[in-house]
């Protein structure tokens, strides 16, 4: 069944829907004076297996057919640096088991992102904190050596972990690249989450090392960062070493109640000033590991491996976007991010990669595009949201800048608005790529993308990219194009994780997370439909209980949690999103116990303790009173149904529910109707 749902919706032979998609305006078309790499990579698989492929949707076809010698062809092409080859592509066993690739295979992450050893700019970082800093690929390397020396010192490797707690800087790319050349797994998250956040994220990989800093600019204003690295350490058992980076002089300077502590200068002087040795290991060494937003309770810790990381990245970054060592490639992105991993991956290619680390719109809202022509960045990255908002404020930068340098705009986090796609052209660059990206801190990279050698249609994403067997499955589990659909995913691929930290043996958390809702493929819990005349992709939204307000993901447990010390006042909450056009907001019900009302000072006092410990983003939109709460049988909140009420959809009670009748509540909220 799945071969065959495979092809027909690869070939568009799916059922269409009956009233099939208007034809969407096309915005830009391939200008390039060279060939792209996708051209390139095309015409070596032609000749690599005597076949003609002539297209991109003729390669994409292949890809996900041919999904062996394809992998073993990115292998080949990307050049990925190995000190033993591999036996086997992949592992002949069924997707929900999790096939192996590359089986005997032995590398190291680190040693693939470390390509040069020469003058060529690695890194720019600058930020609030009112300094830049550049660093060559040998510089770079040296750091990385020093780094890594104190960290074998210090007893890490194979298999320990490292988390920093740390802003977008260069300490934080050091930091991973020397814990990874050591075989140790490499865990982060940023300075805007809370005590509550942190810990329940890095208490349950329990690392011996955490990096962190003494404080942190956002907004224009500092901000002192030990307090809460003192109330993080107190609850991490394990840990051995704490480096604290003197991120913003002058500020924060008293390390006394961290056990642990020292400054990362002193930590550094600990080197057994060895070489920059690289840990050669399997395939599927974990690398990372990065967390589900915890909608269900604590957040699901994702391993990733380093060459499935590895091997994605360099598909995405080198043949869909033809990346070169000539450019700046830059993503506003935090640690706690998943693009913090894909931008950092762009060493691989030799290329300089651009952090920033504070508001984009400080001092003013063009702050972003004043670096794009500072500093000559090519392939501007942000969200969905920050194009808005700059729409938003009337910003027109054709006019207040030059954006010369730049080839190509990503944006992700959440759909983009087809009129995000007018503003691009009409505002910042009618020459320019505009890349809508969607994947998952699941995949630690892409499923739908950009391609630079296909049009940008307005609405749309450019296509399923390579090697990822994408569908449209309707509710009883058939292919379908042109109409709506939950995104599947029927082939096995590298960048699936290679397991859940604290999972099961029987692996039960992964299974529930992406096998159970259809049997066999890897369901991602989003809705898209699949355009047959273009290819395209136009994402309409989470199927599930994920929240998303402006991209930012997270997950109700975490707002529970802290809703929890709201007894007696509170007896019960839910907490969903609203869907509004692309976007979404965060509605918190209330339902209060007897005797009590939800005031507008109990709201403040909601939102400061979710803001205080967790993020200002974390704040619900809407913090609503509610006569009663829906629940399963078991005992389980009903979300989902929540969320289609109050989103405008109709929902017919589920026979789990135990009272079904409460939905009623929920429909027509004056509040919620502006």
């Amino acid at each position: 069944m799945v071969e065959d749902s495979m092809a027909a919706a690869a070939n568009g032979k799916a059922t269409n829907g009956t009233n099939g998609v208007a034809s969407p305006e096309k915005l830009w078309t391939p200008s390039w004076s060279t060939e792209r790499n996708m051209d390139k990579f095309r015409l070596f698989i032609n000749e690599r297996f005597a076949i003609d492929l002539r297209d991109y949707h003729d390669l994409y076809t292949w890809s996900v057919t041919k999904i062996a010698d394809f992998w073993e062809s990115v292998w080949i092409w990307s050049k990925i640096k190995h000190s033993r080859s591999y036996e086997k592509v992949v592992e002949d066993a069924p997707m929900q088991k999790i096939p192996k690739w590359f089986l005997g295979a032995r590398l190291n992450f680190a040693e693939n992102l470390l390509p040069y050893n020469d003058e060529h700019l690695a890194i720019i970082a600058t930020g609030e904190y009112g300094r830049t800093e550049k660093l060559t690929y040998s510089e770079l390397r040296e750091r990385v050596r020093v780094f890594a020396g104190a960290l074998r010192a210090a007893g890490i490797g194979v298999g320990d972990r490292v988390c920093a707690y740390i802003p977008n800087c260069v300490e934080a790319i050091v930091g991973m690249l020397a814990a990874t050349s050591l075989g140790a797994v490499w865990s982060s998250t940023s300075p805007d989450f809370g005590v509550a956040g942190v810990l329940e994220r890095f208490s349950q990989v329990k690392p011996k090392v955490l990096i962190t800093v003494n404080a942190i600019v956002y907004n224009s204003k500092h901000y002192d960062h030990l307090d809460k690295v003192r109330h993080v350490v107190d609850g991490l058992t394990e840990l051995s070493r704490v480096v604290v980076v003197p991120f913003v002089e002058g500020k924060s300077t008293d390390l006394s109640g961290i056990k642990g502590a020292t400054w990362l200068p002193d930590f550094l002087a600990t080197s057994d000033d060895g070489p920059l040795i690289f840990e050669q290991l399997p395939p599927d060494q974990p690398v990372y590991i990065m967390y589900s937003s915890g909608t269900t309770g604590l957040p699901k810790c994702m391993v990733h491996s380093a060459l499935g990381t590895l091997i994605k990245h360099k598909t995405e970054q080198t043949i869909h976007s033809s990346l070169q060592r000539n450019d700046v490639l830059f993503y506003y992105t935090t640690t706690g991010w998943m693009m913090w991993n894909w931008l950092v991956s762009g060493l691989a290619t030799g290329l300089t990669v651009f952090l920033y680390d504070g508001s984009p719109f400080k001092p003013h809202p063009g702050r972003l595009m004043d670096l794009v022509d500072e500093h000559g960045i090519t392939v501007f990255g942000t969200s969905a949201k920050y194009l808005q908002s700059l729409q938003e404020v009337g910003a027109i930068p054709r006019e207040s800048h030059s954006l010369a340098s730049l080839h190509t705009i990503l944006s992700t986090g959440s759909p983009l608005r087809p009129e995000s796609y007018d503003f691009v052209y009409r505002d910042m660059k009618k020459d320019v790529l505009l890349g809508s990206i969607s994947g998952g801190t699941d995949i630690v990279s892409c499923f739908v993308g950009q391609n630079d050698t296909l049009p940008v249609y307005k609405g749309e994403i450019q296509c399923r990219l390579l090697g990822m067997a994408i569908e449209a499955w309707d509710i009883n589990g058939h292919p379908v194009l042109d109409e709506e659909g939950d995104m599947v995913c029927v082939k096995p691929f590298p960048c699936m994780p290679v397991a859940f930290w604290n999972d099961t043996p029987e692996r039960l958390k992964y299974m529930a997370a992406y096998f159970d809702q259809f049997s066999g493929v890897w369901y991602h819990g989003d809705f898209l439909r699949i355009n047959s005349k273009t290819g395209g992709v136009v994402l309409l939204g989470r199927s599930d209980g994920t929240l998303n307000p402006g991209g930012v993901r997270f997950g109700s447990a975490e707002i529970y949690h802290i809703m929890s010390r709201f007894l007696p006042e509170i007896a019960d909450t839910l907490c969903v999103g609203q869907r509004q056009g692309a976007d979404e907001r965060v509605v918190l019900f209330c339902q209060m116990a007897p005797g009590h009302k939800l005031t507008d000072a109990l709201r403040s006092r909601i939102a400061r303790a979710i803001r205080d410990e967790l993020s200002p983003r974390h704040v619900p939109a809407k913090i609503l009173p509610i006569a009663d709460i829906p629940h399963t049988i078991n005992g389980k909140k009903v979300e989902v149904a929540v969320k289609k009420i109050i989103s405008g959809a109709t929902v017919v009670p589920s026979g789990t529910l135990a009272n079904p009748e409460c939905l009623e509540l929920y429909k027509n909220i004056p509040e919620l109707q502006v």
